[in-house]
């Protein structure tokens, strides 16, 4: 059984009183602790269908299930990180992180025993008295992370969380993500325009067409883990780099992928 599902999920939104399709019929599977990342054209509809996932909207048609239990239209299912951290200016670093856990329920002094350990361990420990505009953006990222972690939903959806970032601080926090996917083995579903960065980090890449919104093909990432900067100079990598390019690439043929299991390519 797929840890999440989404079966054939449309969304429609009225346009001056015309019905404008923003995601054609969609059919993903993705199997737990499994990194995803879907790459296409800006409005494809990516994060239209993340908000989907995550219950801020409603498919026009279809349906997504976790584990085989409906998800459909429910908010607090997954864990969702933006590319902007969100953070309060207001609330430090440690009062930030903790956010989800107190709308949980949790006291402030259990949910403060909880993360320090956790900001200690992954690289913001001494800041966890210190406000957001005190650090840089990759460290204010971090802490959007560990608040999206220590809110422990097994699928987190990253809606390019690095798109801001420098090249070399983006690098750093490709590495970071990767060592705590391998330690907590969640699901990551990854939205990004950065094709290196959709090779380097996922186990399968969903290419999305031009708005309206489907699925073009699906790409298997057969590359060994660990992975390292290395990686990234091997001959496998460049030629899926030269394929994606290839496939968002609307003057030219592409393979079809019709929304099924089967890959687009053999690859």
């Amino acid at each position: 059984m797929s840890e999440l599902a989404i079966n054939h999920c449309s969304k429609y939104f009225k346009k001056d009183a015309i019905n404008f399709c923003a995601v054609q019929p969609i059919t993903m599977h993705v199997e737990s602790g499994q990194f995803i990342s879907i790459i296409g054209p800006s409005g494809c509809g990516k994060s239209t269908l993340f908000n989907m996932i995550a219950g801020l909207e409603r498919p026009s048609e279809g349906e997504i299930t976790l584990s085989g239990m409906p998800i459909t239209g429910e908010t607090g299912h997954v864990g969702y990180m933006l590319q902007k951290d969100l953070l309060l200016p207001w609330r430090t670093i440690l009062d930030n992180v903790i956010i989800a856990l107190e709308i949980r329920g949790m006291s402030r002094k259990e949910a403060r025993q909880r993360a320090i350990p956790m900001l200690q361990k992954y690289g913001l420990g001494g800041f966890e008295r210190d406000h957001p505009d005190a650090l840089s953006g990759g460290m204010r990222q971090r802490a959007g992370l560990i608040r999206t972690l220590l809110d422990d939903k097994q699928v987190i959806l990253f809606d390019e969380p690095f798109g801001a970032l420098d090249a070399q601080t983006r690098l750093q926090m490709q590495n970071w993500l990767l060592k705590i996917w391998n330690e907590f083995k969640k699901t990551v579903l990854f939205v990004t325009h950065d094709i290196d960065e959709a090779i380097y980090l996922s186990d399968e890449i969903y290419v999305f067409t031009k708005r309206p919104g489907r699925i073009k093909a699906k790409v298997q990432v057969d590359l060994a883990r660990p992975r390292n900067e290395t990686t990234m100079m091997e001959a496998r990598f460049l030629q899926l780099k030269r394929e994606l390019l290839l496939m968002l690439n609307e003057e030219r043929p592409h393979p079809e992928f019709d929304g099924n299991e089967g890959d687009a390519h053999g690859g």
